[in-house]
Protein backbone atom coordinates (compact mmCIF):
# COMPACT_ATOMS: atom_id res chain seq x y z
CA UNK A 1 0.00 0.00 0.00
CA UNK A 2 0.95 3.57 -0.96
CA UNK A 3 1.23 6.95 0.77
CA UNK A 4 2.03 9.88 -0.96
CA UNK A 5 3.54 13.58 0.11
CA UNK A 6 1.52 16.60 -0.41
CA UNK A 7 4.71 18.66 -0.47
CA UNK A 8 4.66 21.79 -3.16
CA UNK A 9 6.28 20.75 -6.35
CA UNK A 10 8.86 22.40 -7.28
CA UNK A 11 9.29 25.45 -9.26
CA UNK A 12 9.17 25.34 -12.97
CA UNK A 13 11.49 27.24 -15.19
CA UNK A 14 10.54 30.81 -16.86
CA UNK A 15 11.18 30.60 -20.49
CA UNK A 16 13.32 32.91 -21.96
CA UNK A 17 11.07 34.58 -24.47
CA UNK A 18 8.82 35.72 -21.11
CA UNK A 19 11.87 38.72 -20.64
CA UNK A 20 11.75 40.00 -24.02
CA UNK A 21 8.37 41.68 -24.05
CA UNK A 22 9.02 43.58 -20.35
CA UNK A 23 9.42 47.30 -21.84
CA UNK A 24 11.31 48.26 -18.73
CA UNK A 25 14.09 45.93 -19.32
CA UNK A 26 14.83 46.56 -23.10
CA UNK A 27 16.59 43.36 -23.40
CA UNK A 28 17.35 42.31 -26.83
CA UNK A 29 17.53 38.89 -28.86
CA UNK A 30 21.06 39.03 -31.01
CA UNK A 31 22.06 35.13 -31.42
CA UNK A 32 21.02 31.95 -30.63
CA UNK A 33 18.05 30.40 -30.31
CA UNK A 34 15.21 32.29 -28.88
CA UNK A 35 13.50 28.99 -26.51
CA UNK A 36 15.07 28.26 -23.11
CA UNK A 37 14.37 27.39 -20.07
CA UNK A 38 15.83 29.73 -16.75
CA UNK A 39 16.00 27.64 -14.11
CA UNK A 40 17.91 30.68 -11.92
CA UNK A 41 19.73 33.83 -12.51
CA UNK A 42 23.59 34.54 -11.80
CA UNK A 43 25.92 37.53 -12.56
CA UNK A 44 29.38 36.98 -12.86
CA UNK A 45 32.62 38.98 -14.65
CA UNK A 46 34.96 35.61 -13.90
CA UNK A 47 36.54 34.66 -17.72
CA UNK A 48 35.50 30.79 -16.55
CA UNK A 49 32.61 31.77 -14.43
CA UNK A 50 31.55 27.41 -14.97
CA UNK A 51 32.71 26.27 -11.51
CA UNK A 52 30.13 28.21 -9.76
CA UNK A 53 27.00 27.20 -12.08
CA UNK A 54 24.71 24.84 -12.11
CA UNK A 55 23.14 24.68 -15.73
CA UNK A 56 20.25 26.70 -16.12
CA UNK A 57 21.12 29.93 -15.50
CA UNK A 58 20.52 33.15 -17.11
CA UNK A 59 24.46 34.44 -16.95
CA UNK A 60 24.69 38.15 -16.96
CA UNK A 61 28.09 39.57 -17.54
CA UNK A 62 29.54 42.91 -19.12
CA UNK A 63 32.29 41.55 -20.73
CA UNK A 64 35.24 42.28 -18.26
CA UNK A 65 37.05 40.03 -18.72
CA UNK A 66 36.15 38.37 -21.75
CA UNK A 67 39.19 37.62 -23.98
CA UNK A 68 38.24 34.58 -26.33
CA UNK A 69 34.65 34.34 -26.83
CA UNK A 70 35.05 31.14 -28.67
CA UNK A 71 36.58 29.49 -25.30
CA UNK A 72 33.93 31.49 -23.10
CA UNK A 73 31.06 30.68 -25.03
CA UNK A 74 32.36 26.73 -25.50
CA UNK A 75 32.77 26.64 -21.54
CA UNK A 76 29.06 28.47 -20.77
CA UNK A 77 27.85 25.76 -23.12
CA UNK A 78 29.29 22.79 -21.82
CA UNK A 79 28.16 23.63 -18.22
CA UNK A 80 24.72 24.01 -19.17
CA UNK A 81 23.72 28.12 -19.07
CA UNK A 82 20.18 28.85 -20.24
CA UNK A 83 20.86 32.16 -22.22
CA UNK A 84 23.72 34.75 -21.88
CA UNK A 85 22.76 38.69 -20.72
CA UNK A 86 25.26 40.90 -22.22
CA UNK A 87 24.95 44.47 -20.77
CA UNK A 88 26.46 47.48 -22.64
CA UNK A 89 28.63 49.87 -21.43
CA UNK A 90 30.35 50.79 -19.44
CA UNK A 91 33.21 48.18 -20.62
CA UNK A 92 31.79 47.53 -23.90
CA UNK A 93 29.62 49.94 -26.30
CA UNK A 94 28.42 47.37 -28.07
CA UNK A 95 28.10 43.26 -28.42
CA UNK A 96 31.47 41.80 -29.72
CA UNK A 97 30.54 40.68 -32.80
CA UNK A 98 32.42 37.50 -31.86
CA UNK A 99 30.38 36.72 -29.66
CA UNK A 100 27.38 36.61 -31.34
CA UNK A 101 28.82 34.48 -33.56
CA UNK A 102 30.03 32.02 -31.44
CA UNK A 103 26.64 31.97 -29.73
CA UNK A 104 25.38 31.17 -33.10
CA UNK A 105 27.53 28.23 -33.59
CA UNK A 106 26.52 26.68 -30.28
CA UNK A 107 23.31 27.07 -30.06
CA UNK A 108 22.97 29.50 -26.54
CA UNK A 109 20.89 32.31 -26.66
CA UNK A 110 22.40 35.72 -26.48
CA UNK A 111 20.58 38.79 -24.89
CA UNK A 112 21.76 42.45 -25.04
CA UNK A 113 21.66 44.08 -21.72
CA UNK A 114 20.59 48.01 -22.63
CA UNK A 115 22.97 50.86 -20.25
CA UNK A 116 19.92 51.76 -18.68
CA UNK A 117 19.14 48.06 -17.19
CA UNK A 118 20.58 47.48 -14.02
CA UNK A 119 21.73 43.39 -13.77
CA UNK A 120 19.49 43.26 -10.48
CA UNK A 121 16.19 44.69 -12.70
CA UNK A 122 16.50 41.61 -14.43
CA UNK A 123 17.00 39.18 -11.70
CA UNK A 124 13.86 40.07 -9.99
CA UNK A 125 11.85 40.07 -13.11
CA UNK A 126 13.27 36.23 -13.35
CA UNK A 127 12.55 35.63 -9.48
CA UNK A 128 8.90 37.30 -10.15
CA UNK A 129 8.03 35.60 -13.44
CA UNK A 130 9.58 31.90 -11.50
CA UNK A 131 7.32 33.01 -8.48
CA UNK A 132 4.21 33.47 -10.58
CA UNK A 133 5.19 30.01 -12.42
CA UNK A 134 4.96 28.12 -9.08
CA UNK A 135 1.93 29.62 -7.68
CA UNK A 136 0.13 28.48 -11.02
CA UNK A 137 1.91 25.30 -10.53
CA UNK A 138 0.73 24.82 -7.27
CA UNK A 139 -2.98 25.64 -8.14
CA UNK A 140 -2.74 23.28 -11.03
CA UNK A 141 -1.48 20.29 -9.14
CA UNK A 142 -4.19 21.25 -5.89
CA UNK A 143 -6.66 21.36 -8.64
CA UNK A 144 -5.64 17.90 -10.24
CA UNK A 145 -5.58 16.17 -7.10
CA UNK A 146 -9.17 17.38 -5.68
CA UNK A 147 -10.93 16.44 -8.84
CA UNK A 148 -8.64 12.94 -8.66
CA UNK A 149 -9.99 12.23 -5.44
CA UNK A 150 -13.87 13.53 -6.39
CA UNK A 151 -13.55 10.66 -9.57
CA UNK A 152 -12.16 8.29 -6.68
CA UNK A 153 -15.96 8.84 -4.81
CA UNK A 154 -18.05 7.91 -8.07
CA UNK A 155 -19.72 4.84 -8.40
CA UNK A 156 -17.31 3.62 -11.08
CA UNK A 157 -14.07 5.20 -9.59
CA UNK A 158 -11.15 3.39 -11.63
CA UNK A 159 -11.87 4.36 -14.85
CA UNK A 160 -13.23 7.93 -13.60
CA UNK A 161 -9.70 8.28 -11.71
CA UNK A 162 -7.89 6.91 -15.28
CA UNK A 163 -9.24 9.65 -17.25
CA UNK A 164 -8.59 12.34 -14.84
CA UNK A 165 -4.94 11.64 -14.28
CA UNK A 166 -5.19 11.55 -18.02
CA UNK A 167 -6.79 14.90 -18.64
CA UNK A 168 -4.53 16.89 -15.57
CA UNK A 169 -1.29 15.17 -17.48
CA UNK A 170 -2.21 15.94 -21.01
CA UNK A 171 -1.64 12.45 -21.78
CA UNK A 172 -2.20 8.87 -21.90
CA UNK A 173 -2.68 6.55 -19.09
CA UNK A 174 -3.11 2.35 -19.05
CA UNK A 175 -3.59 0.40 -16.10
CA UNK A 176 -3.27 -3.55 -16.12
CA UNK A 177 -4.58 -5.53 -13.62
CA UNK A 178 -3.27 -8.37 -11.91
CA UNK A 179 -4.38 -11.72 -13.84
CA UNK A 180 -6.06 -11.95 -17.34
CA UNK A 181 -8.59 -9.84 -16.88
CA UNK A 182 -8.01 -6.62 -19.81
CA UNK A 183 -6.25 -3.12 -19.14
CA UNK A 184 -8.12 0.36 -19.12
CA UNK A 185 -6.47 2.91 -20.47
CA UNK A 186 -7.44 7.02 -21.28
CA UNK A 187 -6.16 9.85 -22.72
CA UNK A 188 -4.72 10.62 -26.01
CA UNK A 189 -3.87 8.11 -28.40
CA UNK A 190 -0.01 7.75 -28.62
CA UNK A 191 2.00 7.32 -31.71
CA UNK A 192 3.06 3.59 -32.48
CA UNK A 193 6.74 4.15 -31.41
CA UNK A 194 5.58 5.18 -27.97
CA UNK A 195 3.13 2.62 -27.17
CA UNK A 196 5.37 -0.15 -27.83
CA UNK A 197 8.03 1.42 -25.42
CA UNK A 198 5.43 1.86 -23.00
CA UNK A 199 3.88 -1.38 -22.88
CA UNK A 200 7.80 -2.60 -22.77
CA UNK A 201 8.30 -0.37 -19.71
CA UNK A 202 5.35 -2.14 -18.25
CA UNK A 203 5.91 -5.57 -18.68
CA UNK A 204 9.38 -4.75 -16.40
CA UNK A 205 7.32 -3.53 -13.49
CA UNK A 206 5.32 -5.15 -11.16
CA UNK A 207 6.13 -9.38 -11.07
CA UNK A 208 7.66 -11.19 -7.89
CA UNK A 209 11.50 -9.48 -8.01
CA UNK A 210 10.66 -6.80 -10.70
CA UNK A 211 11.61 -3.12 -10.26
CA UNK A 212 8.57 -0.95 -8.60
CA UNK A 213 9.23 1.66 -11.05
CA UNK A 214 10.72 2.46 -14.47
CA UNK A 215 11.36 5.31 -16.64
CA UNK A 216 11.33 5.64 -20.49
CA UNK A 217 11.33 8.15 -23.49
CA UNK A 218 10.24 7.62 -26.39
CA UNK A 219 8.86 9.91 -29.86
CA UNK A 220 9.07 12.77 -27.52
CA UNK A 221 7.04 11.41 -24.35
CA UNK A 222 8.04 10.71 -20.75
CA UNK A 223 6.83 6.96 -19.96
CA UNK A 224 6.40 6.04 -16.31
CA UNK A 225 5.09 2.74 -15.27
CA UNK A 226 4.59 1.88 -11.31
CA UNK A 227 3.72 -1.69 -9.88
CA UNK A 228 0.40 -0.70 -7.57
CA UNK A 229 0.25 -3.02 -4.51
CA UNK A 230 0.83 -6.90 -5.30
CA UNK A 231 -0.40 -6.72 -9.11
CA UNK A 232 -1.50 -4.26 -10.44
CA UNK A 233 0.84 -1.71 -12.87
CA UNK A 234 0.28 1.63 -13.62
CA UNK A 235 1.55 3.33 -16.98
CA UNK A 236 1.73 7.20 -17.99
CA UNK A 237 2.87 8.88 -21.11
CA UNK A 238 2.94 12.62 -21.28
CA UNK A 239 4.41 14.58 -23.35
CA UNK A 240 5.45 17.10 -21.58
CA UNK A 241 6.87 16.60 -18.12
CA UNK A 242 6.41 19.38 -15.29
CA UNK A 243 7.46 19.83 -11.75
CA UNK A 244 3.84 19.10 -10.44
CA UNK A 245 2.96 16.20 -12.68
CA UNK A 246 4.67 13.36 -10.23
CA UNK A 247 2.72 14.85 -7.05
CA UNK A 248 -0.03 14.61 -9.32
CA UNK A 249 0.01 10.97 -10.52
CA UNK A 250 1.45 10.07 -7.11
CA UNK A 251 -1.58 10.90 -5.78
CA UNK A 252 -3.76 8.90 -8.73
CA UNK A 253 -1.37 5.99 -7.81
CA UNK A 254 -2.21 5.46 -4.01
CA UNK A 255 -6.25 5.94 -5.35
CA UNK A 256 -5.69 3.45 -7.78
CA UNK A 257 -3.82 1.08 -5.20
CA UNK A 258 -6.63 1.60 -2.62
CA UNK A 259 -9.07 1.22 -5.17
CA UNK A 260 -7.40 -2.04 -6.51
CA UNK A 261 -6.37 -3.76 -3.80
CA UNK A 262 -7.57 -7.33 -2.21
CA UNK A 263 -9.36 -6.08 0.79
CA UNK A 264 -12.23 -7.73 3.21
CA UNK A 265 -15.30 -5.40 2.30
CA UNK A 266 -15.21 -1.59 3.53
CA UNK A 267 -11.43 -1.97 4.08
CA UNK A 268 -11.09 0.19 0.83
CA UNK A 269 -13.76 2.56 1.71
CA UNK A 270 -12.28 3.10 5.02
CA UNK A 271 -8.72 4.28 3.98
CA UNK A 272 -9.78 5.80 0.87
CA UNK A 273 -12.01 8.13 3.62
CA UNK A 274 -9.18 8.63 5.75
CA UNK A 275 -6.81 9.56 2.68
CA UNK A 276 -9.63 12.14 1.43
CA UNK A 277 -10.83 13.54 4.23
CA UNK A 278 -8.01 13.83 7.24
CA UNK A 279 -5.41 14.59 4.72
CA UNK A 280 -3.52 11.91 5.99
CA UNK A 281 -1.80 9.40 3.58
CA UNK A 282 -0.38 7.74 6.70
CA UNK A 283 -3.33 6.78 7.40
CA UNK A 284 -3.70 4.16 4.45
CA UNK A 285 -0.62 2.78 4.97
CA UNK A 286 0.29 -0.94 5.34
CA UNK A 287 1.85 -0.89 8.99
CA UNK A 288 5.09 -2.00 7.59
CA UNK A 289 8.00 -1.56 8.87
CA UNK A 290 8.78 1.65 6.32
CA UNK A 291 11.84 3.32 5.66
CA UNK A 292 12.54 6.86 5.17
CA UNK A 293 15.56 7.88 2.96
CA UNK A 294 16.99 11.15 1.92
CA UNK A 295 19.21 11.36 -0.60
CA UNK A 296 21.63 13.20 -2.75
CA UNK A 297 23.06 13.03 -5.80
CA UNK A 298 23.48 13.63 -9.35
CA UNK A 299 21.44 10.49 -10.50
CA UNK A 300 17.71 10.65 -11.81
CA UNK A 301 15.44 10.89 -8.59
CA UNK A 302 13.13 8.18 -10.54
CA UNK A 303 15.76 5.87 -11.35
CA UNK A 304 16.37 5.75 -7.70
CA UNK A 305 13.04 5.61 -6.72
CA UNK A 306 12.98 2.06 -9.04
CA UNK A 307 16.00 0.87 -7.56
CA UNK A 308 14.66 1.14 -3.99
CA UNK A 309 11.61 -0.57 -4.78
CA UNK A 310 9.20 2.63 -4.47
CA UNK A 311 7.21 5.23 -6.35
CA UNK A 312 7.11 7.57 -3.01
CA UNK A 313 9.63 10.24 -3.60
CA UNK A 314 9.78 13.95 -2.96
CA UNK A 315 12.29 15.59 -5.35
CA UNK A 316 12.84 19.22 -3.41
CA UNK A 317 15.79 21.22 -4.05
CA UNK A 318 18.83 19.32 -4.08
CA UNK A 319 17.55 16.62 -1.82
CA UNK A 320 15.07 13.35 -2.85
CA UNK A 321 12.98 12.20 0.17
CA UNK A 322 11.88 8.71 -0.40
CA UNK A 323 9.66 6.02 1.45
CA UNK A 324 9.96 2.53 0.90
CA UNK A 325 9.11 -0.76 2.42
CA UNK A 326 12.47 -2.84 1.07
CA UNK A 327 15.58 -2.45 2.77
CA UNK A 328 17.53 0.12 1.68
CA UNK A 329 21.15 -0.23 0.02
CA UNK A 330 23.86 2.05 -1.03
CA UNK A 331 23.18 3.15 -4.72
CA UNK A 332 26.07 4.27 -7.20
CA UNK A 333 25.99 8.04 -7.72
CA UNK A 334 23.82 8.82 -4.20
CA UNK A 335 24.61 9.42 -0.58
CA UNK A 336 21.31 8.23 1.40
CA UNK A 337 20.24 8.47 4.77
CA UNK A 338 18.16 6.02 6.25
CA UNK A 339 15.59 6.12 9.00
CA UNK A 340 15.22 3.57 11.67
CA UNK A 341 12.09 1.14 10.59
CA UNK A 342 8.77 2.83 11.68
CA UNK A 343 5.03 2.26 11.45
CA UNK A 344 2.52 4.92 9.54
CA UNK A 345 2.52 6.65 12.63
CA UNK A 346 6.42 7.25 13.09
CA UNK A 347 7.20 8.53 9.73
CA UNK A 348 7.45 12.25 11.05
CA UNK A 349 9.93 11.18 13.34
CA UNK A 350 11.48 8.66 10.60
CA UNK A 351 12.32 11.49 8.52
CA UNK A 352 14.25 13.66 10.37
CA UNK A 353 16.48 10.73 11.43
CA UNK A 354 16.97 10.44 7.29
CA UNK A 355 17.59 13.99 7.14
CA UNK A 356 20.32 13.40 10.02
CA UNK A 357 22.06 10.35 8.79
CA UNK A 358 22.25 11.55 5.20
CA UNK A 359 24.33 14.52 6.93
CA UNK A 360 26.25 11.96 8.48
CA UNK A 361 26.97 10.41 5.58
CA UNK A 362 27.74 13.25 3.70
CA UNK A 363 30.39 14.33 6.61
CA UNK A 364 31.67 10.78 6.37
CA UNK A 365 31.69 10.29 2.78
CA UNK A 366 30.34 7.36 2.84
CA UNK A 367 27.62 6.02 0.16
CA UNK A 368 25.08 5.27 3.13
CA UNK A 369 24.04 6.09 7.01
CA UNK A 370 21.98 4.81 8.93
CA UNK A 371 19.49 6.11 11.82
CA UNK A 372 21.35 4.70 14.96
CA UNK A 373 19.95 4.79 18.50
CA UNK A 374 21.65 5.75 22.09
CA UNK A 375 21.09 9.32 22.77
CA UNK A 376 23.19 12.62 21.56
CA UNK A 377 26.47 9.85 22.38
CA UNK A 378 25.08 7.95 18.75
CA UNK A 379 25.13 10.94 16.54
CA UNK A 380 29.14 12.03 16.48
CA UNK A 381 31.44 9.17 14.59
CA UNK A 382 33.62 7.99 17.63
CA UNK A 383 36.55 7.79 15.37
CA UNK A 384 35.46 11.87 14.92
CA UNK A 385 34.64 12.06 18.93
CA UNK A 386 38.22 10.47 20.17
CA UNK A 387 40.09 12.77 17.83
CA UNK A 388 38.26 15.89 19.17
CA UNK A 389 38.44 15.07 22.46
CA UNK A 390 42.56 14.09 22.24
CA UNK A 391 42.77 17.91 20.79
CA UNK A 392 40.82 19.60 23.32
CA UNK A 393 42.31 17.80 26.39
CA UNK A 394 46.13 17.68 24.77
CA UNK A 395 47.13 20.47 27.25
CA UNK A 396 46.36 18.37 30.15
CA UNK A 397 47.85 15.79 31.97
CA UNK A 398 46.61 12.33 33.33
CA UNK A 399 46.52 13.64 36.62
CA UNK A 400 44.47 16.81 35.49
CA UNK A 401 42.05 15.05 32.95
CA UNK A 402 41.05 12.31 36.04
CA UNK A 403 40.68 15.46 38.33
CA UNK A 404 38.58 17.21 36.03
CA UNK A 405 36.47 14.09 34.84
CA UNK A 406 35.38 13.50 38.86
CA UNK A 407 34.85 17.02 39.42
CA UNK A 408 32.40 17.07 36.75
CA UNK A 409 30.73 13.86 37.69
CA UNK A 410 30.05 15.44 40.96
CA UNK A 411 28.70 18.71 39.94
CA UNK A 412 31.32 20.90 40.47
CA UNK A 413 31.35 19.87 44.55
CA UNK A 414 34.75 19.98 46.09
CA UNK A 415 34.37 17.89 48.52
CA UNK A 416 32.80 14.84 47.52
CA UNK A 417 35.10 14.80 44.38
CA UNK A 418 38.12 14.77 46.91
CA UNK A 419 36.63 11.99 48.73
CA UNK A 420 36.44 10.29 45.21
CA UNK A 421 40.24 10.84 44.41
CA UNK A 422 41.40 10.39 48.12
CA UNK A 423 43.17 13.94 47.88
CA UNK A 424 42.56 17.14 49.69
CA UNK A 425 40.07 19.23 48.47
CA UNK A 426 42.78 21.94 48.04
CA UNK A 427 44.20 19.63 45.79
CA UNK A 428 41.00 19.16 43.76
CA UNK A 429 41.11 23.02 43.40
CA UNK A 430 44.09 23.79 42.50
CA UNK A 431 44.19 20.95 39.67
CA UNK A 432 40.66 21.94 38.13
CA UNK A 433 42.36 26.18 38.11
CA UNK A 434 44.95 24.77 36.57
CA UNK A 435 43.08 22.40 34.18
CA UNK A 436 41.02 25.81 33.27
CA UNK A 437 44.38 27.91 32.64
CA UNK A 438 45.84 25.15 30.55
CA UNK A 439 42.28 24.76 28.39
CA UNK A 440 41.58 28.53 28.14
CA UNK A 441 37.84 27.50 29.25
CA UNK A 442 35.65 29.11 31.88
CA UNK A 443 34.35 26.21 33.79
CA UNK A 444 31.43 28.32 34.95
CA UNK A 445 30.23 27.78 31.59
CA UNK A 446 27.68 25.21 31.42
CA UNK A 447 28.95 25.09 27.47
CA UNK A 448 32.08 24.54 28.53
CA UNK A 449 31.63 21.82 31.26
CA UNK A 450 29.37 20.20 28.27
CA UNK A 451 32.16 20.11 25.95
CA UNK A 452 34.94 18.69 28.43
CA UNK A 453 32.22 15.83 29.94
CA UNK A 454 31.23 14.57 26.27
CA UNK A 455 35.54 14.80 25.17
CA UNK A 456 36.00 12.81 28.70
CA UNK A 457 33.46 10.38 27.74
CA UNK A 458 34.75 9.92 24.61
CA UNK A 459 38.24 8.80 25.82
CA UNK A 460 38.99 5.18 27.02
CA UNK A 461 39.35 4.96 30.40
CA UNK A 462 42.61 3.35 30.07
CA UNK A 463 44.02 6.32 28.82
CA UNK A 464 43.91 7.73 32.56
CA UNK A 465 46.46 7.05 34.76
CA UNK A 466 46.47 7.28 38.33
CA UNK A 467 47.10 10.50 40.37
CA UNK A 468 50.08 10.76 42.50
Amino acid sequence: MYGVSMEAPLTPPVPLGALLPARELGLRHLAGPVEADVHGVHASEMADPSPYLLGGELLLTAGAALTDAEAYVARLSEAGVAALGFGVAPVHEEVPPGLAEACDRYGLPLLEVPPGTPFTAVARAVWRLMAEARTRELRRVTEAQQSLAAAAARPDPVPAVLSRLAASLGGHVVLLPAGPSAGRSAGRALPPETAEALSALLARVGPPGGAATATDSAAGWSLTAYALGDGPVLGVARPDRTPGDHAVTAIAAVLLTLLTADRPEGDAAAALTRLLLDGDPAGALAPGPWHVVHARGSGDPHALAAALGTVLLDPRGDRVRLLTDREPAPQPGWRLGVSAPAGPAGLATATAQAGRALDRAEAARTPLARHTGGGLAALVDPAEARAHAESLLSPLGPAHRETLRAWLAHHGSWDRTAAALGVHRNTVRQRVARAAGLLALDLDDPDARMELWFALRALDSTDNSPVT
